[in-house]
Order: C-alpha cells, then structure tokens, then sequence
C-alpha cells in the first residue's frame, strides 16, 4: 500500500494544471480502497493495446497513460524504421477524439508523421488507412463493445492488423521506460499541421475503402431489386454513414435508423453496454417494428467491426448468434460462388477455435478449408498476410469469430462490420426471393448437420483482488483436469500454454501448433466441447460451450448441463 500511496502522491504533485483529473485524485484523499484501485497496477500493454475505465491513475485511461503508450510507440518505430508514420482513427467513446490528437501531438514531437482522419471513422477503415498510406503502424481509441466508462488504445502493425505478441512485447518495453510526466514530448497539434507533421487522413482513402467493399459482393442483382426492409443502429457509434453509404450503393431502399442510436454519443444513453451480442441494444429498433415490420434488423457495435441481426420470422424477430451468423454466411457464400462458378479451387475460411464447428462442416459440402486460428483477429489478418506472400489470397473467402466479428475478403485486416452488413443484407434478399428467412435457412442446416447450441458464460473479476483470483482458478484447473462433464468422458484436453493436446485414454501427447495462450479445451464426443480461457480485453473468464444433439431441446438441455459442469469445475457461482 505504501508504494501505492506514493503513486497517488506522485500524481497529486504533477495533475495540478489538470483541473478533471487533479480534482478526482482529491475527491478520493484518504479513500484506501479508490487509491488502490486507480494504482495498484500500470494498464496491461498487450496485443490488443490498452483498455481501461476513463479516470486519474495508472490503472485508468486518461492523457498520461494513452501519451506514455504513444510516447513508447514513437521510440519503438523510431528504432525500427526510417521516417516511419502512423494512422490514427478513432469512436464515438468520451475523450477518444482528445485521446487521439495526443496521440498525434506525440508521434509529431517524435518526428514520426501522423495521419489522423477528421472525424470518427469505423476500426476496419483503419485497418485498411494502414495499409493505404503505407504507415508503419496505426492506432485506434476505441473500447469496442464496452461500456461508456471504458476507453482503449489499439496499436497496428504496417499489415493491418493488431500488433503481434512479440511487437507488442518489445513496445511495451519502451513504453516502460517512460516517465509519464517527464519523458513525454508534445507539440502543439495546430503548429504540427502547420509544419506538415501532422495530415487529415483524405476522402479519398475512406472512397477507396468503400471501392473495395463493394467489389464484395456475389449477386448483386439481388440487393439492387430487393424490397427487403431494413432497420439499423449504429449504436451511437461510427456505423452510421459508412453501413448506410454502402447500403445505399448497393441498391438497399428501405432503410430505418433508430433515431434514438443515430447520433455519435460516448454515453450510449438508450444501451448501457453497446454490444450487438445483447438483445438488450435492439428494443428501440424492436419499439419501430409495432408500426412498421422490417424483414432484418442490424446492430454495429461503437467502432464498427461487429454486427448482430435480429430476424422477423413466424411474426416474431429472432436474435441470431455470432455463430449462427457466421455458418449462415459460409452456406450462402460458398454456395452463390459455386453456383456462379467463382468459388476458387482449395477455397479457406478462418475461424477462431471458440467458434462454431458446424461452420467447418458447412465448408466441407463446398470443399473449402476452415484453418482455426487463436481469439483474435491479429491472427485472421496475418493468416491473409501468409497467404499474400504465396499470391494466394483470393482463395481467402472469410474470416469469423463467435463473438460477432465477419471479414469479407481481404481489403481489411481486422473485423469490418461494413462489408458483413453489405453481405448479410445481401443474403437475406437472396432468400427472400426464395420465399425463406434466414432462421428458415438455419433450420434447413441444422436439419442436414445436426443441432449445435452454443453458449458463452462471463465470469466478472473486478480490481486487484479479481486478477489474482482469476490467476488463480486457471492454474488449479490446469493443474487438476476433469475425467468428465455432465457425464461424458473427456477425450482430450487441450492446453494452448503448454501447446499440448493430451489424450486422456493413453495419456500421449501432439504439438497445438498454435502460438502459446492460457487456453484450456476439452474434447468430448459426439462434436460437443468445452473452452476456458480469461478474456484479453476485460476483467472476467469466458467458458464456451457446445452442446449437439438431434433436436433444439436435447441440444440446448446438454449444452446447458455443460454449463453447469463448468461451473463446479471452476467453482465459480
């Protein structure tokens, strides 16, 4: 505690030109528990940059900690590149137009040029500027999906997608060694554009993104003479010009914007937590439906790599998962492609190994290849990278995760919720015209596959006491691995840190192959599986859950006793 305080001392002494944050370390004096947890710890540099509650304190985002990070990412570039340069994007979140001028007056006073766009633009256009602008890095204020009291700083690499581990190592050992109030050099963003430091990112990258995006599409006769009937929310965030842009280009006539979500709004006022995993964010959408039904609902998350769908069928709008999404994408895709005959021979998809396995059957009837790849979409962009070194990225037809992240195509290198609202939208036409919903398509696999009920439990940690706790629950189910769950036998045990795959009958071990992550699986028969692992971005540990059988309810009842096996296996609840 005493190294604490003298933190919280230190930051009194240097805050005293800053009126918000000097003013809350003061409103905390004496208050051991607040103290504690504004600097118990530095925020976590890791591949997905930093994330954090907004405030005073090292274990907070504020200008000292994104200016440190930026401070440490100008060192790192400086001793690997000539001349490097960076682009910088930013949300709707609070401060993250602040955060991101900072930035630029950093790299700026670091003789690293910025390219920073004049207004809020969606991640995957980032992602794309990179690349574009030929920038050594990019930066990204965004907290996703949080909620409105998080912010974070995603950093890039030159490809376009977030830094790798060993990237993010090295930068999180310059930013080591800066003292955030001694080290950091500024200048003044207005006197950098003057000098020609600092750039608008142009219209024409963000016209050239939208080129790319609309080359995406298979049939696009079918969006250009649809009646289907849209409503979207942008969720206050940075979707609402790009996906209706694009929608509009594609010949989409009918859509509705929830007024209430229209609008930038870091304090997402209509949805605490703007996650389109959470029926929660679509009720002001569902509220326009009592005059007017549309056929398909959308939700963007704030930065715009993710999309949730709701679907009206039988009269009633039915949310579909990440993972329901994703094999319905896989169906249609690789389906439409064959039929035009543009389905390239040795076709690949990615998914995360969290991620539904009825997408690698779906792929299968088309002969496409699913390649599992880590929780991340680093490591979908820098399978598309592997695959550009070989000239074979068009054999690349998407990428997906559960958690409600699509590429189509490699125009991007992290999730880009634009062009899979193009491709959604798309497909439910193309089905529309079939006479089908999408849940009549669905219903159509599961009837040639099987049943797959997927789950995700989010266990929460909070402050110092819940890291150790979290800590402490993978070691002692790494440590003791269950023989069984909800009474069937573990096959194998999967242990990404160790990077072993151990039989539990013979006890032999094989190599993952894939890079080290405290991940642990569990095999079990019949397609049903288990996966623990702590979330890389928020305090809490994330079980996912297959649960296969014949029919929705022996399906759902089994994943749902998995649950629960989970649950006592972790004693947690």
């Amino acid at each position: 505690m005493n190294d604490v305080n003298k933190l919280y001392e230190l930051w009194l002494e240097n805050t005293a030109d800053n009126e918000e944050i000097h003013g809350e370390l003061l409103a905390i004096k004496g208050n051991e528990d607040e103290i504690l947890d504004r600097f118990y710890r530095n925020l976590e540099f890791g591949t997905a940059g930093l994330r954090g509650v907004l405030g005073a304190g090292t274990n907070r985002m504020n200008t000292y900690t994104v200016c440190q990070a930026t401070q440490g990412l100008a060192d790192y570039l400086n001793s690997k590149f000539d001349s490097p340069s960076v682009a910088i994007g930013y949300d709707s979140r609070i401060n993250s137009d602040v955060f991101s001028k900072q930035c630029a007056e950093v790299l700026a006073a670091n003789g690293v040029k910025a390219y920073i766009f004049p207004t809020l633009m969606p991640t995957p256009m980032l992602s794309y500027a990179i690349r574009h602008l030929k920038c050594q890095s990019g930066i990204v204020i965004t907290a996703s999906h949080n909620p409105s009291k998080y912010n974070g700083y995603k950093c890039y690499d030159p490809s376009g997608y977030q830094m790798t581990d060993e990237a993010a190592l090295e930068t999180y050992g310059f930013i080591q060694k800066v003292d955030m109030f001694e080290d950091i050099r500024r200048i003044p963003f207005d006197e950098a554009m003057e000098k020609g430091l600092i750039e608008y990112i142009p219209d024409e990258v963000v016209e050239a993104f939208y080129t790319l995006v609309m080359e995406r599409p298979i049939n696009p006769e079918i969006s250009r003479n649809s009646d289907l009937k849209l409503i979207y929310t942008p969720l206050n965030g940075t979707g609402n010009i790009p996906v209706r842009t694009i929608l509009s280009r594609a010949g989409f006539k009918n859509i509705t914007v929830v007024p209430e979500q229209e609008m930038p709004d870091g304090k997402f006022p209509t949805c605490p937590y703007p996650n389109p995993e959470i029926r929660q964010v679509f009720e002001c959408g569902l509220k326009l439906t009592e005059t007017e039904k549309a056929d398909l609902m959308l939700a963007t998350d704030p930065d715009c790599d993710r999309v949730g769908i709701a679907v009206l069928t039988g009269g009633e709008y039915v949310l579909l998962s990440g993972n329901d999404v994703g094999v319905l994408l896989a169906e249609y895709m690789l389906s439409a492609r064959k039929e035009k005959g543009t389905l390239p021979e040795n076709s690949l998809m990615t998914k995360s190994f969290v991620s539904t396995k009825l997408i690698d059957r779906v792929a299968a009837k088309y002969g496409c290849k699913v390649v599992d790849v880590l929780t991340g979409f680093k490591y979908v962009g820098e399978f598309i990278a592997e695959l550009e070194k070989t000239g074979d990225e068009n054999r690349f037809i998407m990428g997906f995760e559960e958690s409600y992240g699509y590429l189509i195509g490699t125009h991007a290198r992290d999730k880009d919720a634009v062009a899979a609202s193009l491709m959604i939208c798309e497909m439910a036409a193309y089905y529309k015209s079939k006479g089908k919903t999408l849940v009549d398509v669905l219903d159509d696999i599961y009837a040639e596959f099987g049943i797959y009920v997927n789950s995700l439990y989010n266990f929460a940690f909070e402050g110092a006491s819940g890291m150790v706790k979290m800590a402490e629950i993978m070691t002692e189910t790494r440590e003791n691995p269950p023989a069984e769950l909800a009474g069937l036998k573990v096959l194998e045990v999967h242990d990404f840190d160790a990077g072993t795959i151990t039989d539990t009958e013979t006890g032999k071990s094989r190599e993952i192959g894939l890079p080290k992550s405290n991940v642990l699986a569990y095999t079990l028969p019949d397609g049903n599986f288990a996966i623990v692992r702590p979330s890389g971005t928020e305090p809490k540990i994330k079980v996912y859950i297959t649960g296969c059988g014949k029919t929705k309810e022996s399906a759902a009842k089994l994943a749902e006793d998995l649950g629960e096996a989970m649950k006592k296996l972790l004693k947690i609840g």
